[in-house]
């Protein structure tokens, strides 16, 4: 006889302005992602500031608005199975859902070539580090199923379903707090980061 259960996850993250990793995602994981904008104005440096400090998305968890925001949301389902007098996991299908929101300039094809180079910079930093935010999902999602798929039978499902919520809690914990040291170690290197694109795309320019 097989049972099925609804796994509930939510994570909803909303981050700062960062090292991207190459993809591990897994076709058994069932991985939903999309992107959406919200507009800005300004001409100056000094405006696109004060705009994205007035125009981000919105967090909670901070308080704050801030530039860019990746909305995480883990969920899935798996069957139980009866294997001999004992209840075991038989089937397993985290999803992860991650939308990305961006800025976009109204005044980037009217911009100088400086504030054009600049803006650039930035909105490429975002994004950046917006999609790391979605991978690091993306792998705990992966380490998810992995963990509960390895659950051990148990004498009854309901003694399995409190494993099954322990996993969950301790994974989504570990993925809270990948997030959140990838947003520290970030801020902190913000600035040189921001001058070593903004020199690479100069250099870029003057070589065309």
């Amino acid at each position: 006889m097989k049972h099925s259960r609804r796994l509930r996850a939510a994570v909803t993250l909303a981050v700062l302005i960062g090292i991207s990793l190459p993809p591990s995602a897994s076709a058994d994981v069932v991985v939903r992602k999309s992107i959406s904008y919200f507009q800005i104005g300004g001409r100056t440096a000094a405006d696109i500031d004060a705009e994205l400090s007035r125009k981000g998305p919105f967090t909670q968890a901070s308080g704050n608005r801030h530039p860019g925001a990746t909305q995480i949301r883990f969920g899935g389902d798996m069957t139980y199975t009866r294997r001999g007098n004992r209840c075991a996991v038989d089937d397993v299908r985290v999803t992860v859902e991650t939308k990305l929101i961006l800025p976009r300039w109204k005044n980037r094809k009217r911009a100088t070539q400086d504030m054009a180079t600049l803006w650039d910079a930035l909105a490429s930093d975002i994004k950046r580090h917006e999609e790391r935010h979605a991978e690091i999902a993306r792998h705990h999602a992966k380490l998810l199923e992995q963990r509960l798929l390895k659950l051990r039978p148990e004498r009854d499902c309901e003694i399995l379903q409190e494993r099954v919520g322990e996993v969950t809690e301790e994974v989504t914990a570990a993925h809270d707090e990948a997030q959140m040291r990838f947003d520290r170690i970030e801020a902190k290197n913000f600035q040189d980061r921001m001058l070593r694109i903004l020199r690479y795309r100069r250099a870029s320019q003057e070589n065309q």
